[in-house]
């Protein structure tokens, strides 16, 4: 097969609005990885020898970020996921821009790679750019939360991870603490939090109660294996999304580098990251604890949930909050001693649902984006039998 040559792969650009410089947060990618004629590869625009790409389109970003100075695994680097991702083929219906961007090398300080990716997501997101955050330890959410800060954007957070990472405030920022760090944050954006894959060996009853007392939401492995569909909503529902690669079942990956007996299959992870892809909220992927010494095994599957993340972005329709909702089938469902109805709408689009949660008078524009809350028929179901869904009783404790 034929080696294309990259520089002239990135001659034709459409327009797109001006953003700030990032390309100096960033060394391009390993000269040692080729890119195939007929493959993915060829048609993003990478960042190699001939320079940084010009951010003028719309599309998504890989990113490589391998700090890990605040987790359990060692310092290094292992761009092969690279080469597995650039090996295969566009999906059908692929028409944004797929960029690699490169590697943010960690800086001097933690939290200068904090302040490096932070800026980096902003900017990215700013301009309609999905930031694809891959390596280093779980702790980058951080950093990806400060992205958002950045916009003053109230966000939801779903990790798909077997704990709940709640960590001391007093404590330092680590990748298993690192949640407490992000509640004390003044002033706080972050409206929700949830964990998807909970394996409750991992998790203390203190952290469980925690979660319930702030009207969190926990997803456990047993409920997302008995019906994978218990996670959509979930998703649905994120700005960011970060997956522990710890969370995976260890012989379905790498066990010389990864130890958990039971986990996630490396189908449902990939499934995750279809349904991640397809929802019109998420801003932002975090694939992080991936082990720089993974063999090519985890780096092919690494590779392959950014594809199908990428997949599922291609196949997004345009659903709240992106889209208007004015054409959606609206449910008025009474309930008996309450006041008011549950509303509930049902997307003329993908037939997906949502149930409206009123915010308090004048804060309007702070929890506007939050005001319809995704669920699923079950919950508009079990409100005909005179059931207030779950939902909407932690989402209104946290309008409140």
């Amino acid at each position: 097969m034929v080696e294309v040559d990259r520089c002239l792969a990135s001659c034709i650009f459409e327009e797109m609005a001006p953003m700030n410089d990032i390309s100096f947060y960033f060394q391009p990618v390993d000269d040692s990885l080729v890119v195939l004629e007929g493959r993915l590869g060829q048609s993003m625009r990478i960042h190699d020898e001939c320079g940084f790409p010009d951010l003028d389109s719309s599309g998504v970003a890989v990113i490589y970020v391998p700090e890990y100075r605040n987790g359990n695994i060692p310092n290094g680097v292992n761009e092969s996921f690279r080469q597995s991702l650039y090996d295969s083929f566009k999906g059908d219906s692929w028409n944004g821009v797929v960029y690699d961007l490169g590697t943010i090398v960690p800086g001097e300080k933690v939290e200068d790679t904090y302040y490096a990716v932070a800026n980096v997501v902003g900017e990215l997101v700013k301009n309609d750019i999905l930031p694809i955050i891959v390596g280093g330890s779980q702790d980058l959410t951080m950093a990806c939360y400060r992205g958002f800060e950045k916009l003053e954007q109230t966000i939801n957070i779903c990790a798909i991870d077997n704990k709940l990472d709640i960590g001391e405030p007093d404590s330092e920022i680590h990748s298993d603490g690192f949640v407490s760090h992000l509640l004390m944050q003044r002033p706080c954006y972050l409206f929700n939090y949830t964990t998807i894959g909970v394996q409750r060996p991992f998790v203390s009853r203190s952290e469980v109660d925690l979660f319930d007392k702030l009207f969190f939401d926990i997803c456990r492995l047993g409920a997302f294996n008995a019906n994978f569909k218990v996670a959509e909503p979930h998703l649905r529902n994120s700005d960011v999304i970060t997956m522990d690669f710890g969370s995976i079942k260890a012989g379905e990956i790498d066990a010389s580098c990864y130890d958990n007996a039971n986990g996630f299959y490396a189908e449902q992870v990939c499934q995750l990251a279809k349904y991640s892809g397809i929802s019109d909220k998420v801003s932002c992927l975090g694939l992080f604890n991936v082990h720089p010494e993974q063999n090519r095994m985890a780096s092919s599957l690494t590779a392959q949930i950014i594809w199908y993340f990428i997949d599922g972005v291609a196949q997004r329709v345009g659903d709240f909050p992106i889209g208007s909702k004015k054409n959606y089938v609206k449910f008025h469902v009474h309930m008996d001693d309450f006041n008011d109805d549950l509303v509930f709408y049902r997307s003329d689009k993908s037939n997906r649902w949502w149930l409206e949660v009123k915010y308090p008078a004048g804060q309007s524009g702070k929890y506007e984006r939050h005001q319809l809350v995704p669920c699923d028929q079950g919950d508009y179901d079990g409100a005909m039998n005179n059931q207030i869904p779950n939902l909407w009783w932690k989402t209104i404790q946290k309008l409140s």
